[in-house]
C-alpha cells in the first residue's frame, strides 16, 4: 500500500513539475504584443518585383490623401491567456496573410477593408494549431477573418504632420461566419512611403459563436485579443 501511495505522489508531483520545467524553462517565452515599429519602415509599390521592406526616415507624406495597401511587414494575430496544467502562460498565434487598403482623404481615414488568411494562423505548438484551425475556428468552412471601416476616422493636422496617431475605429468584423461591429484601439503614424498602424480588439468567443478552447488539462479564458500590425504603402 505504502508503494502505491509513493507512487501515486510520484504521479502527481510529475503532472506538477513536468509541465512547470517546459514552460518556465524549455518553452519560449510569449512574443510581445504587436506594436508600432522602434523605426519606421518604407516599401516599395506592390506591383514591383521582390519588393522589400529598408530603413527609411520619419518624415510624413505631404499629402496622404489616397489608396494605400497592405505590404510586407504586415501581420495578424490573436493573444489569449491560459492555464495550462496550473501554470499560467500566453498563447500567441501569427501570419502574415493580411491584405487590404485603406483609403485617406479630407484629412480623414475614409474606408479600410482587410481580410487574414486564418489557415496559415501558426502558434509555437502544432497541436494548439491543429484545434485553432478545425474544432474552434473551422478554417476549411470560414478560411478568413475580414474587417471594413464603418465610419471615419478623422486624422489631425498633428499626425498629419507625422506625429503618432492614437484613436480609436469602428467597423464590422467578421470571425466564423459571423459578423459584428467592434470598436478598434488604433495606433497609427504617417512616415515617408509608409503608413504603419497597430490595432487591437477584444474578442469574446461566444460572441462569434467561436466554441471554447479549453480542453482537459488547458483552461483558457472566454476572450482574446485580436492584434494586427499593418505596413502600408501606396497603391
Amino acid at each position: 500500500m505504502r508503494r502505491v501511495a509513493l507512487g501515486a505522489v510520484a504521479v502527481a508531483a510529475a503532472l506538477v513539475v513536468g509541465p512547470w520545467i517546459y514552460i518556465n524553462v524549455v518553452r519560449d517565452e510569449a512574443p510581445a504584443a504587436l506594436d508600432l515599429p522602434a523605426t519606421s519602415v518604407a516599401v516599395e509599390p506592390t506591383d514591383a518585383p521582390g519588393a522589400t521592406a529598408a530603413p527609411t526616415t520619419t518624415t510624413a507624406p505631404a499629402d496622404p490623401s489616397g489608396t494605400w495597401v497592405a505590404a510586407a511587414g504586415s501581420v495578424a494575430g490573436y493573444r489569449v491567456d491560459e492555464v495550462l496544467f496550473g501554470q499560467r502562460v500566453t498563447a500567441v498565434g501569427r501570419t502574415s496573410g493580411v491584405t487590404g487598403e485603406i483609403t485617406i482623404d479630407g484629412g480623414a481615414l475614409r474606408a479600410a477593408a482587410f481580410t487574414v488568411d486564418l489557415t496559415t494562423v501558426a502558434s509555437d505548438n502544432a497541436k494548439r494549431d491543429s484545434q485553432f484551425a478545425n474544432r474552434i475556428m473551422d478554417v476549411l468552412n470560414h478560411p478568413t477573418a475580414t474587417f471594413a471601416l464603418t465610419e471615419p476616422v478623422e486624422i489631425g493636422s498633428a499626425a498629419l504632420a507625422g506625429a503618432e496617431l492614437a484613436t480609436a475605429a469602428t467597423g464590422e468584423l467578421t470571425l466564423r461566419g459571423t459578423t459584428r461591429p467592434v470598436v478598434v484601439d488604433l495606433r497609427a503614424r504617417l512616415a515617408g512611403s509608409t503608413i504603419e498602424v497597430s490595432a487591437t480588439t477584444e474578442i469574446v468567443f461566444a460572441d462569434w459563436g467561436i466554441p471554447d478552447p479549453s480542453l482537459p488539462g488547458i483552461r483558457t479564458e472566454d476572450r482574446g485579443i485580436l492584434e494586427v500590425l499593418l505596413v502600408l504603402g501606396r497603391a
